[in-house]
């Protein structure tokens, strides 16, 4: 069954997924039959897709009044993801979306009802959650392997030169220009899918996520954006299991992505780029090696699993119920607390490239590694005068952002 795919966006991350699919094409049976983008000119691969007679629509709408594929790939913007799925749902295709699902709760309920009633699957594509690695450490965590889970921490520091944040016109925004929510931050967008797959190893079943019932966020900002570029969270889950997150942009180096999983028997542990991957270590002294989830290969997992989702009819591993615990999060913390300036004084600005630029934090990469280290917030550290832990913000009810809105 040969599938059809469109694919929407074709630059910036969507590049990959064509390069991919042009690559894989004949090998996987599928056929890429449309390139969706206001801006094609972005695409650095844009006369690999003439050469192949494909043609690109500026508009979803345009292509759609013209055709209908098996699967939509969509890669376009956080606050388009919403309208994007809905309109290929309608017109009865098959969905990948790139994380995240969305970027409030109240259209992840738009979506798995337009879901629900196209009787098409909507995977998310929270890369991790497709490969073998995390599968493998999942299934053990549902068998009980290691005991009862206690706590689970990420940490992230990936500087973000000024040209990340000028690449398009939403990039660290809260809003669009339209006025649509965005809420792009370093925990919804380059390092969702570390806060994600910590609530998605704990998920019951397979294929959920386990489910946040508080959040205490603490939102530092040092660019000159809207949002943050700095954050530190605590997320509560049903089963009373702590998840910290710690990620910046606003930092001089790159610390690899790391994580700590605690459990009553077992520790579980990754440094992103090392050679080991994933390392369960038993209180008794076994280990059980998973791989790695960064493998060369596994980040295309999500499109050819969904592919063979579509002719198996077997369940993606993240759709929108999984993801959408990622979003209550990113949500809650959003209300948890206002955004923190860092004072000038703490702010640093140096040349990287003939163009470009690093805003930086003095003592926040040390401050983060060190919060991480002793599993607490910055600000219950007390490492700088102006750091401020927000409110804890209740989600058991949550099904709105704003609350108040």
């Amino acid at each position: 069954m040969d599938i059809r795919i469109a694919l929407v966006g074709i630059g910036g991350y969507g590049e990959g997924y064509a390069q991919e699919l042009l690559r894989a094409s004949a090998l996987r049976g599928v056929h890429l039959v449309a390139g969706i983008d206001p801006a094609p000119e972005r695409c650095r691969i844009l006369p690999e897709f003439s050469l192949a007679g494909i043609p690109i629509f500026p508009q979803i709408q345009d292509f759609f009044a013209q055709d209908c594929p098996d699967l939509v790939v969509l890669s376009s913007p956080i606050h388009m993801h919403a309208l994007h799925t809905c309109l290929a749902l309608a017109h009865g295709a098959y969905v990948l979306c790139e994380k995240p699902l969305c970027a409030v709760i109240q259209d992840g309920r738009w979506m798995a009802e337009a879901e629900r009633q196209a009787s098409k699957f909507v995977a998310i594509g929270y890369q991790w959650s497709f490969t073998p690695a995390i599968q493998s450490l999942k299934r053990d965590i549902l068998l009980g392997d290691f005991g009862r889970p206690k706590r689970m921490k990420t940490r992230i520091l990936w500087p973000r030169n000024a040209s990340y944040y000028q690449r398009n016109r939403w990039a660290g925004r809260i809003k669009s220009d339209s006025g649509d929510w965005v809420l792009d931050s370093p925990a919804n967008n380059a390092m969702a899918h570390y806060l994600h797959n910590a609530l998605y190893v704990l998920g019951d079943t397979p294929t959920t996520s386990a489910r946040p019932i508080s959040v205490q966020a603490e939102l530092y900002r040092a660019n000159p954006i809207e949002n943050y570029d700095a954050v530190a969270l605590r997320v509560v889950t049903e089963g009373n299991v702590e998840i910290l997150f710690y990620g910046a942009h606003a930092v001089p180096d790159e610390a690899h992505p790391v994580f700590c999983f605690e459990f009553e028997s077992a520790t579980v542990e990754y440094t992103a780029y090392s050679q080991q991957g994933i390392i369960a270590r038993f209180n008794d002294g076994r280990m059980r090696l998973y791989g790695d989830p960064n493998a060369p290969g596994a980040e295309w997992e999500k499109l050819w699993q969904t592919v063979d989702s579509i002719r198996t009819g077997e369940p993606v591993a993240c759709g929108i119920e999984a993801a959408s615990a990622h979003t209550l999060c990113i949500n809650g913390a959003q209300e948890s607390t206002e955004i923190t300036s860092i004072p000038p004084e703490g702010v640093r600005r140096e040349s990287r490239g003939e163009a470009d630029s690093l805003t930086w934090v003095v003592g926040l990469q040390g401050a983060f590694i060190n919060s991480y280290t002793q599993s607490c917030l910055p600000a219950e550290a007390g490492t700088f005068p102006w750091s401020r832990a927000g409110k804890v913000i209740d989600l058991h009810q949550y099904d709105h952002f704003p609350v108040l809105g």
